[in-house]
């Protein structure tokens, strides 16, 4: 392999292989917020990130289960499905993550969440994405769990 072809090959699992982390401290329990990610009425509410105008869910709520997201704005259709991978109540939640703004290609996701006293910190960890891939995915987990929030403020009500 010469210079170039190497550069190119190293910039693209370098690109390949990126983060996004999005945190957010929530007035909720680990419990609470750990399973509005696996509710499908739930996640209809609050996985609405940007211009989603709305949500369909569906959810195998177990480590090797398979889960579909439809995504609605006022034009398009955004598909994205994945397998869970860690199901560990109230901690920890990690899936792969595919749809078109990954190119199809398998991501992913880590879902951590802390306790903080009478809050929780969730922190939302998306690797495997393109360079091009990450600022539309800080936008929609940021705006995601921005939605979850009032959710939660909501319910508490």
């Amino acid at each position: 392999m010469n210079a170039v072809a190497a550069a190119t090959a190293a910039t693209a699992a370098t690109a390949a292989t990126a983060a996004v982390v999005v945190r957010r401290t929530i007035a909720a329990s680990p419990e609470e917020l750990f399973d509005a990610w696996l509710d499908p009425e739930a996640m209809t509410v609050w996985m609405r990130p940007g211009s989603i105008l709305r949500t369909e869910a569906r959810v195998d709520r177990r480590v090797g289960g398979r889960y579909e997201i439809i995504m609605h704005s006022a034009t398009e259709t955004h598909p994205h499905t994945g397998v869970y991978r860690v199901i560990d109540r109230p901690r920890q939640l990690v899936f792969t993550w595919i749809s078109r703004g990954t190119e199809q290609r398998e991501t992913l996701v880590t879902v951590d969440f802390v306790s903080r006293g009478q809050k929780t910190e969730v922190v939302v960890t998306h690797e495997q994405l393109s360079e091009a891939a990450q600022p539309s995915h800080t936008q929609g987990w940021t705006s995601a769990l921005e939605h979850l929030e009032e959710l939660c403020r909501r319910n508490a009500q």
